[in-house]
């Protein structure tokens, strides 16, 4: 069975239960292959083709009597735009934004994402059987030589036709294109019994194809 069928077929298979009653045994070996770790790559590097909005988790600088070393979590634009880090989520990072002042105070950046079907089928699908994932990055400036080779602001467009009104050179807020390059992922693909949990590497993620995410296909995709 060729890769992208059997991503396919185990997407499926592995996602679209509802959430199984408290008498269901596990699956068996017999009935069921957990997809592998590259195979759970393939799916997540799908699922960031078809994002356009992820939560940003930093850490409140020391300083702000609120923090109490919490991390916070806040919903932002992304896309999947980068001309030369294939799988590193572009963001539009505006100076005044939390998520990006945090950044600059030195907190740490992840990015959490979770796969949602299309409405027309959603209701079939439990959302604790569905694959959520958080990305570990390092916020890193596009430089300018890349932008225009991989047409950068049209693709983010594309995604977001609001996001015109914020690009660098705006005269409301400070901006920059920006790449979140991912060190580590962190995926949980659905049920134990029938999904992979656990770390992907960044070379798994990073070595995935165009071919590969062309061809998976999640819950509910047509």
């Amino acid at each position: 069975m060729q890769l992208f069928t059997l991503i396919g077929f185990l997407a499926v298979s592995a996602l679209s239960s509802p959430l199984p009653p408290y008498d269901q045994q596990p699956i068996t070996d017999a009935d069921f292959r957990i997809p592998t770790v590259h195979e759970s790559a393939v799916l997540a590097r799908r699922i960031l083709r078809l994002s356009s909005v992820g939560t940003l988790s930093t850490n409140l600088p020391s300083s702000d009597r609120h923090a109490q070393e919490y991390p916070i979590g806040m919903p932002d634009y992304i896309a999947d735009c980068d001309p030369t880090k294939p799988g590193s989520p572009t963001v539009l990072a505006m100076n005044i934004a939390t998520s990006f002042r945090n950044v600059a105070a030195g907190s740490h950046i992840s990015l959490s994402l979770r796969y949602e079907p299309p409405a027309d089928v959603a209701a079939r699908y439990s959302v604790a059987s569905l694959p959520r994932f958080s990305l570990m990055t390092k916020l890193e400036d596009i430089p300018e030589d890349e932008l225009d080779e991989g047409n950068v602001s049209q693709c983010f467009t594309k995604y977001h036709p609001d996001a015109k009104w914020w690009l660098p050179g705006n005269r409301i807020h400070t901006s920059r294109w920006a790449r979140l390059v991912v060190t580590g992922v962190y995926w949980v693909g659905g049920f134990g019994d029938r999904a992979y949990i656990g770390w992907i590497p960044a070379e798994e993620w990073t070595g995935v194809t165009e071919e590969e995410i062309d061809s998976a296909r999640l819950p509910g995709e047509k």
